[in-house]
């Protein structure tokens, strides 16, 4: 296998790495408008995820920085090309994370009750337009001879990327649901249990027609695989959660997740932008790298601190693993 390969092989890790932990973040980020019943309940969801949401972005960076720097025409054209909306899921990330440390500075209500609002939509953006531009880079966009995107931001708004962003959107919500499930006490979790097996069955509905979709247009034996293991996984969740556990449940909504997006990057390779122009013109791992030498130097680098990164994330989440509740909330505020 040729450094390329390997190099994408680690984004495609990098970027289910992201999704599996972001993912419920944003889902918790919309649940505080879609559960929560009070500001008590909402503090408590967002407690949840308050001393882990700023390292699962981390995941981000590092995605990013990558495909820069193994990748740099894939990265340019991408970038170039879903400017917009990815300055919109940027806004929205730098917006959350104000919200998360400014939201508690004062005891307004109209101060709180904006923030918010803040963290709800600035969670279900991203967790839509995530999808979508996934959903576009595996169908693949306009494409010139000099792979320079030569569409506009409603091109990136056909039907199957739409898909593709109701399934994240809904898939992430249903991750996050099974989380405060897993991380709460008392009626909270009883709801969350309750919201995560209901939303649970229209989110398998959604992604089974969006795999098919991808499938049928563009898959071949190992992205089939990675298909039924996502769309077990998902049934498995949903069962598990209804029978109350809520460990097993998480674990198969990630595996749901990690499959899911390991179909779409099965179903890329070796393209890493495809042209629907032109076959000729799309991006692919060959032609869009960068120099074997910085592949080499990457590799190595990567070797010594990814280690360490999975290292300090899971002890956080060892540290953090207690369950809370609203008592949680009366006690800190007594």
């Amino acid at each position: 296998m040729e450094l390329h390969d390997v190099w994408f092989v680690l984004i495609a890790v990098l970027w289910i790495g992201y999704f599996f932990l972001e993912g419920f973040d944003f889902g918790i980020g919309i649940l505080t408008k879609l559960l929560a019943r009070d500001r008590a309940e909402r503090r408590v969801l967002i407690n949840t995820i308050g001393p882990v949401w700023d390292g699962n972005e981390v995941w981000l960076l590092t995605a990013g920085g990558a495909t820069f720097a193994a990748f740099p025409e894939w990265y340019a054209t991408l970038f170039s090309g879903f400017y917009l909306p990815l300055l919109i899921i940027l806004v929205c990330l730098i917006v959350r994370g104000v919200a998360f440390e400014y939201r508690s500075k004062r005891p307004e209500e109209k101060w709180q009750t904006n923030w918010e609002h803040a963290i709800f939509w600035a969670s279900l953006i991203p967790a839509l337009l995530w999808g979508v531009a996934f959903g576009n880079i595996v169908r693949g966009v306009k494409l010139d001879q000099h792979f320079e995107y030569v569409g506009n931001f409603w091109d990136l708004l056909n039907p199957y990327a739409l898909l593709g962003g109701l399934v994240t959107l809904t898939l992430f919500t249903f991750h996050g649901a099974v989380f405060a499930s897993l991380k709460t006490l008392g009626d909270i979790r009883a709801r969350a249990r309750k919201f995560a097996l209901t939303l649970g069955l229209g989110t398998l509905v959604l992604a089974l027609g969006f795999l098919l979709w991808t499938q049928a247009d563009k898959g071949d034996g190992d992205s089939l695989i990675a298909m039924v293991v996502a769309l077990v996984a998902l049934v498995g969740a949903v069962f598990a959660i209804k029978a109350g556990r809520e460990g097993w449940s998480f674990a198969l909504s990630g595996i749901t997740i990690a499959a899911a997006f390991a179909t779409l990057f099965l179903t890329l390779f070796p393209n890493v932008m495809p042209s629907s122009l032109d076959p000729a013109w799309s991006l692919t791992v060959t032609n869009a790298s960068s120099s074997p030498y910085t592949l080499k130097i990457m590799t190595w680098l990567a070797a010594i601190a990814t280690p360490l990164v999975l290292l300090y994330q899971s002890w956080t989440y060892w540290v953090f693993r207690k369950r809370i509740g609203t008592k949680h909330i009366a006690d800190a505020a007594h």
